[in-house]
C-alpha cells in the first residue's frame, strides 16, 4: 500500500486522509492505527473490485443521509466505515479478517 503525503488531497477541512484504489493520500503523518484503518478499506475495495466498492459506498451513504439527516452521522454509519473504525486498533485484524466482513455491519 502506497502513502502519498501532499497538501491538496483530500479536499476540504477536517479530512486528512483518503484511500483511492489502495493508495492513501494524506495531508499529515498517519499513525499505525490510521494506516490500519485505511488498509481495512483497501481490503474492502479489493473484495468489490474497487469500482463496486465506490458505487456501494456512495449508495449506502445516500441512504444513510436520508435516514439520519446528517452528513457526519451518515458517514459514520456506512458499513465500510463501521468495520474500519471498530477494528482499526487491532493491528493484526487484517490477517484474521474474514472475506466480506463489512456485510456484518449493514
Amino acid at each position: 500500500m502506497k502513502i502519498i503525503h501532499n497538501k491538496w488531497i483530500p479536499f476540504g477541512r477536517g479530512m486528512y486522509a483518503i484511500n483511492l484504489f489502495g493508495v492513501i493520500f494524506t495531508k499529515q503523518h498517519l499513525s499505525r492505527v490510521d494506516v490500519n484503518h485505511e488498509y481495512i478499506h483497501t481490503l474492502q475495495q479489493r473484495e468489490l473490485l474497487f469500482v463496486f466498492f465506490y458505487l456501494f459506498y456512495v449508495v449506502e451513504w445516500m441512504v444513510r443521509v436520508i435516514q439520519t439527516r446528517s452528513l457526519i452521522n451518515s458517514y459514520l454509519r456506512i458499513s465500510f466505515e463501521r468495520e474500519a473504525y471498530e477494528n482499526q486498533h487491532q493491528l493484526d485484524y487484517r490477517e484474521s479478517r474474514p472475506l466480506f466482513a463489512w456485510r456484518k455491519y449493514l
